[in-house]
């Protein structure tokens, strides 16, 4: 599933320009994170050689968002999980330390499942495959 937003460049370097969009509907209304009535810049490819200024519009694959929303919202929450239950283990032989250790646990595993996100991020930031694409010039 793909979606189109319409937005304006605001640069444009080799094959890559950055398109200010206004937020959908869906965003101003979420409230999830801050700023849902602002604009945002997003990287989009100029396959089609787009200019400064012109209005266009880029093609979103809903996919790559909810995958993104899988590595950053559920896999902390299964490290937690995870890292508690190994810690639970770990402390099996001494049952005064069980809660410290799943906290200790959880903690790391935490620590570990924000590191591989970072990793993640600089890795689609480069996926030609992922990045939005300018699909025509209004």
């Amino acid at each position: 599933m793909k979606t189109e937003q319409e937005g304006i460049v605001i640069e444009v370097i080799g094959h890559i320009a950055k398109v200010k969009i206004s937020r959908h509907s869906e965003c101003k209304n979420c409230g999830a994170c801050p700023g849902g009535d602002q604009a945002i810049v997003l990287e989009a490819q100029n396959l089609i050689g787009a200019k400064l200024g012109q209005r266009v519009f880029i093609e979103i694959k809903t996919t790559n968002v909810l995958k993104a929303a899988f590595v950053v919202y559920i896999i902390p929450l299964i490290a937690i999980f995870l890292g508690a239950i190994c810690g639970g283990w770990l402390a099996r032989k001494n049952i005064q330390l069980v809660q410290v250790l799943q906290i200790a646990g959880g903690i790391i595993a935490f620590v570990i499942a924000v590191l591989f996100i970072k990793f993640f991020d600089k890795s689609t930031n480069n996926n030609k495959k992922i990045q939005p694409t300018i699909k025509r010039i209004l």
